[in-house]
């Protein structure tokens, strides 16, 4: 079967594609950039890309007539206020509306559990999707689910966060709301099993696991999978927006996203239009086992894709592969070249190791300081660690930096930041031909924005030198002192001049 997936690059798509593709369909991915997806660049015969912009009709015209099904799987939880419904609102017409002219006879819409009377902006936003797709001429089957456990999920994310950093939590009351927590596979199950079923045409169903448990308990519940003595006490003061901030300050969320989720928490979210059992006869994943899971997988580097590499994480900079090529003039840099006596598989292995909880090897108090600073000025902080401790894809989140390119052929390691700053900063690792073999020459490159930005590039360049001289050093020779490093005229004077 021909299906086209929306929203193949975020958390849920990145799994389902695969799935697809193993249980034989054909598979066309819609996204906005075809560089970003990073489970999706493997080859495979039954796998097509398409660039297309829901929020752009024209640009849908690549969506092929010959598609049997379709996904819908697209979702803005970083957005705030009325805009984003509107354009989550025309996002739905525009697909319904490409896919008028197709062989489509059947959308799964993945949606979220909303059973109250008075839903929060998003849930009532993912309600909203739900009409416009039904209203279509082609049969809809819409999937709520409650929170997702998961490898890398957002919730499952935050749980750990909170777990593993506060022994005593001083906490909402929204902890003591009902939810009905799903693990990621048995989602994918039943997205994958739901389809072209007759009986599943025009059905709306929650899904859940078994276990119906309040987020103060799903706490204590990853608490005990890790044998951890944590204490919760809730309290009726914290207003959302100090729950948000809370949460914002505590784990690796952005505050979009952490307001969307507190916001959210007030609705209970239990199963109660049921039916899919009778269709799809399934047991699902109880709570505790899809803890197990999740913590085995990135026990075991497994992590298949991660909230924090999806655009609604509010953390990815849409365009952010438009820097791969850095810029030659008014940029600033700053070179750091060493012989290497290491060999050059270890060498290797510690750049493409790093951060995450292996942090940055050397003064790593300076790159928490930085972090921190950066967590108080509303960015992203240096709490989103990495997918793998062992490998890095394109587009993967590095702590606050996101990778531009990874080619271990040629041993070259780009990033680019995702901090708050006053212009754009890019950080490479590369394994050069040097005079008695190899050279490891880390350059950190920054192209100011106006005057404030060369006032914090000239302000930092003592602390930057320090920091970035005693990582290469690091990394070449495994040393805190070496020789001067070398440098090339053109570099001697790249660093004469500052900016070029």
């Amino acid at each position: 079967m021909r299906i086209l997936v929306a929203g193949a690059s975020g958390y849920i798509g990145q799994r389902l594609v695969p799935a697809l593709l193993d249980a034989g369909h054909q598979v066309i991915c819609l996204v906005r950039d075809p560089r970003r997806p990073n489970s999706l660049r493997a080859p495979h015969p039954g796998l097509t890309v398409i660039r297309g912009d829901l929020l752009d009709p024209t640009s849908l015209d690549r969506v092929p007539a010959d598609i049997e099904a379709a996904y819908y799987l697209v979702h803005s939880m970083s957005g705030v206020g009325g805009d984003f419904r509107a354009k989550e609102a025309a996002c739905a017409r525009h697909f319904i509306a490409a896919l008028a002219g197709s062989n489509c006879r059947h959308i799964v819409y993945l949606s979220g559990i909303a059973n109250d009377n008075e839903l929060s902006h998003h849930l009532s936003s993912r309600v909203a999707v739900e009409t416009i797709l039904q209203e279509g001429p082609i049969p809809v089957t819409v999937l709520r689910a409650a929170i997702i456990i998961g490898s890398g999920s957002a919730s499952f994310e935050i749980i750990r966060d909170l777990v593993e950093k506060l022994p005593v939590m001083i906490t909402p009351r929204w902890l003591n709301t009902r939810c009905q927590p799903i693990a990621v596979r048995d989602v994918i199950y039943y997205l994958t099993h739901v389809l072209r079923k007759p009986a599943a045409y025009g059905q709306v169903w929650d899904i859940g696991g078994p276990d119906v448990l309040t987020y103060r308990e799903m706490l204590l519940g990853y608490a005990h999978q890790r044998k951890l003595w944590r204490l919760i006490q809730t309290v009726p003061v914290l207003t959302p927006r100090l729950s948000a901030y809370w949460l914002y300050f505590i784990t690796a969320t952005s505050y979009p996203l952490a307001r969307s989720l507190v916001d959210s928490m007030k609705n209970e979210v239990v199963v109660r239009r049921k039916g899919i059992e009778q269709v799809i006869p399934y047991r699902t994943t109880d709570y505790a086992t899809a803890l197990a899971r999740a913590l085995q997988m990135i026990q075991n580097n497994q992590v298949l894709s991660s909230w924090k590499d999806s655009v609604v994480s509010g953390h990815v900079r849409e365009d952010y592969l438009d820097f791969l090529h850095i810029p030659s003039n008014g940029v600033c840099r700053n070179v750091h070249e060493l012989p290497i006596t290491r060999t050059p598989s270890e060498t290797r292995a510690l750049i493409y190791g790093i951060g995450g909880r292996r942090g940055w090897y050397h003064m790593d108090w300076a790159w928490s300081l930085r972090g921190s600073l950066d967590k108080l000025a509303g960015g992203v902080g240096l709490r989103r660690g990495r997918r793998n401790q062992e490998s890095l894809r394109v587009g993967d989140a590095l702590d606050f930096w996101r990778v531009l390119l990874t080619d271990q052929q040629k041993n070259r390691l780009a990033l680019f930041a995702e901090m708050k700053l006053p212009g754009e900063a890019w950080l490479e690792f590369e394994l050069v031909p040097g005079t008695d073999g190899l050279n490891l020459r880390l350059t950190t490159s920054f192209r100011p924005r106006g005057l404030a930005g060369r006032l914090y590039w000239y302000g930092i360049l003592p602390l930057h030198h320090l920091v970035f001289r005693g990582l290469a050093r690091y990394l070449a020779q495994g040393r805190k002192r070496s020789p001067k490093p070398i440098k090339t005229r053109e570099q001697e004077e790249t660093a004469s001049r500052g900016c070029v």
